[in-house]
């Protein structure tokens, strides 16, 4: 089942789900159009303005696993655990994800921020009744923005079950409630326009004349302008409506501010300092034009880059380089990108490692194939050289401005593998070719 959000809403296709009581994965992508500020009007767009838009206005995904028709767990397509953090807050437990060990048992290549939740029940961090309550908080808080959305593409893949699982939540039920919220939510417009926007106080004194001293005290911490009104709610343990119905009469006479709506990305690394190792990425392609292209860019910017244009030989020779982060294109002979990553995903050693597939064409159902076999994310060709370090800087930050002979040290690591191309890269590199997929 596959198909627009113009043909059928969220709530119908989960109530088919319920209905059916199918077991398997719904994937869900905004066109990127600004409808993803919940309760706000999005406007209808012609299907080749909104594909051309697509591609320069950043879109969000999100994901449902279902088991008989019920939800075991829903979140967005990112890959970091800024949610889960934030929801341990609750119980002071999270510095407890720092360096916490996730272990090979539980199979969550594409969830990681509920093989973490895992984790830390296994290691007795939080108990079985704290670990439902969090996954309960964010099946509804996924299922708000998706029942807030009308516009983008969806897809649901029949297969095994999310393992293993805590709990299940009818679907019925909850889509009574969120419906609700979202009503709600409605509200608060123009005033409020996003869950993710924060707040910052712009006159203190009639702040103080208006409320109580235990509310100020309790949100001064937070009125920082970075701090989200989603944030508070999941430090505060209570429902987004709740919290913004508290904070709407001071948001509406001024004297609270809301600061722009925070993007949701992946948050970057600091700067590397000169002693900071050389982030190491590695292109897996078999067109020659688009791996000296890349190695050109990435090696002037201060990465450690190789190109490996057997697909065949790019298994062994990534288990020898062990990259911070790997491009791999779709299209190949013989062993194409899809193989290629699922293959790196069995191991414990590439398990988090980012994995950006480079492909020639731009359709949702190759995005969803290459989310399905543990992709991070993905880059269409014919693409520039922003566009890659904008997405290389997003996950392992930006390369060392001072780096040491890149090429020397490759050599030295590899200098048992044969036919990688380690030479100078070429001086010219600002736009890559079209590569036919």
């Amino acid at each position: 089942m596959q198909g627009n959000l113009n043909e059928i809403d969220i709530r119908s296709i989960l109530q088919l789900v319920e209905l059916g009581q199918r077991t398997g994965e719904l994937f869900v992508e905004s066109y990127g159009l600004g409808g993803m500020l919940p309760g706000g009007d999005t406007n209808t767009a012609p299907i080749v303005l909104r594909n051309r838009l697509a591609k320069t206005t950043p879109s969000q995904s999100w994901f449902v696993f279902f088991l008989n028709g019920q939800i075991i767990y829903a979140g967005d397509a990112r890959s970091d655990l800024s949610r889960l953090r934030d929801y341990l807050r609750r119980y002071q437990l999270e510095a407890s994800l720092n360096g916490v060990d996730t272990g090979g048992a539980i199979a969550t290549t594409n969830t990681p921020e509920y093989g973490h939740l895992w984790a830390l029940l296994e290691q007795r961090i939080l108990t079985p009744a704290q670990a439902r309550s969090i996954i309960h908080s964010m099946v509804r808080e996924t299922l708000f923005d998706l029942l807030s959305l009308h516009q983008g593409s969806f897809i649901f893949e029949i297969g095994s079950p999310l393992a293993p699982q805590l709990t299940t939540l009818e679907i019925g039920p909850l889509l009574a409630r969120i419906m609700t919220q979202v009503q709600s939510w409605k509200k608060f417009h123009p005033h409020i326009q996003s869950p993710d926007q924060g707040l910052v106080v712009v006159d203190g004194d009639r702040l103080r004349d208006s409320a109580k001293e235990t509310t100020i005290a309790a949100l001064s911490d937070w009125m920082d302008g970075q701090t989200s009104i989603r944030q508070i709610s999941r430090y505060l343990n209570r429902d987004l409506i709740t919290v913004a119905k508290a904070l709407y009469p001071y948001i509406k006479q001024g004297i609270v501010q809301l600061a722009t709506p925070t993007p949701n990305t992946l948050p970057t690394k600091p700067k590397p300092t000169i002693q900071t190792p050389v982030p190491r990425i590695v292109c897996i392609d078999d067109g020659t034009s688009i791996r000296k292209a890349i190695e050109s860019i990435l090696r002037s910017h201060g990465y450690e880059a190789t190109s490996i244009g057997n697909p065949l030989k790019a298994l062994s020779l990534v288990f020898q380089l062990k990259p911070d982060l790997i491009l791999c294109d779709i299209s190949m002979p013989e062993l194409d990108g899809y193989e290629i990553c699922a293959m790196l995903r069995t191991s414990t050693a590439f398990r988090q490692t980012p994995i950006i597939m480079l492909t020639g064409r731009d359709g949702f159902i190759d995005r969803v194939k290459a989310r399905i076999v543990g992709a991070t994310d993905y880059l269409t060709k014919p693409f520039g050289e922003q566009e890659l370090l904008t997405l290389v800087e997003t996950y392992i930050g930006p390369g060392l401005e001072n780096p040491p002979n890149v090429e020397r040290l490759l050599a030295e690591d590899l200098e048992n593998a044969l036919e990688l191309d380690i030479k100078p890269p070429p001086t010219d590199a600002s736009s890559f070719p079209p590569h036919p997929a």
